[in-house]
């Protein structure tokens, strides 16, 4: 429950942000128009955002017949989880990673990459795909779909109103607002994506009915992103279960995802939960 006040938390600052940053710059009279210019985003982004994602992956749906083991995989899985059975998907990359993208739990893709499906044991490919599940489950698609695209909104505010906002304003104060709250906006975002991470996590757990097999895949699928270059965009790299893009200097300093030792630690300590009866 804590996830979730966090996660409820943060997505209200991105909220008072949006209007901090439409005040700031803009004064009263752009409250309204910000608010519709969030909405008009997330209204595009729940409907197109897994086609959007899909496509940043050059994934493509496959069906049972293309990959029955997969399918048989997520198919039981997806039951012991009590959901509907997601499409699955195969993205080109030779990096192991993997990701869950879509609207709702109707209309969900599990994508793997094809590097993942001969990397990983049957137990590891199973933790990651509970994962994945989770977010699902946990509607997460949706929850960062819509902090994304806060965080975007209110950059485009940022610019908008530094060229038609109140001339009358401090301009000094426009520069810092068109500097601090977009970085303030990506900031929250990555807060919210990092912990349902750690949800998805101890959810997957449950659902795969043992950590052990994604704490293994986690600390794999670590090693292989930092040897193995994916080509993505990075506006579309929070998505994967491990960050896909090389990390150095500052750019450590801006994580879409827990720090991966951290996440196997946790599971590590959920197994030990698991192994005294706890749930």
């Amino acid at each position: 429950m804590g996830n979730y006040a966090k996660i409820f938390g943060l997505m209200a600052a991105l909220t008072a942000l949006a209007v901090a940053v439409a005040y700031a710059l803009g004064g009263p009279n752009a409250m309204l128009p910000a608010f519709m210019l969030v909405g008009l985003f997330n209204f595009g982004m729940y409907w197109f955002s897994d086609k959007a994602v899909l496509r940043a992956y050059r994934a493509r749906v496959i069906t049972a017949e293309e990959n029955p083991g997969l399918h048989a995989m997520v198919d039981g899985l997806r039951q012991r989880a009590g959901l509907p059975m997601p499409a699955v998907a195969i993205a080109p990359s030779q990096q192991p990673n993997a990701f869950a993208t879509g609207r709702n739990p109707e209309h969900a893709v599990v994508c793997y990459t094809q590097g993942i499906l001969g990397a990983m044991s049957a137990d590891e490919l199973a933790g990651v795909t509970a994962h994945e599940l989770a977010h699902i489950k946990n509607r997460d698609m949706f929850t960062n779909t819509m902090a994304a695209t806060m965080a975007g909104a209110i950059m485009m505010l940022a610019r908008f109103a530094l060229f038609f906002g109140d001339r009358d304003r401090n301009p000094i104060a426009a520069i810092a607002m068109l500097v601090l709250g977009p970085l303030a906006a990506v900031l929250v975002q990555m807060a919210i994506s990092r912990q349902m991470e750690y949800r998805a996590d101890r959810v997957g757990a449950q659902i795969a009915g043992t950590p052990r097999g994604l704490a293994k895949a986690l600390e794999s699928l670590e090693n292989y992103a930092r040897r193995i270059p994916m080509d993505v965009n990075p506006s579309a790299a929070h998505v994967c279960i491990v960050n896909p893009l090389r990390r150095g200097g500052l750019a450590g300093l801006f994580r879409t995802h827990p720090p991966t030792e951290e996440r196997i630690a946790r599971l590590e300590e959920l197994e030990r939960e698991f192994g005294s009866g706890g749930r």
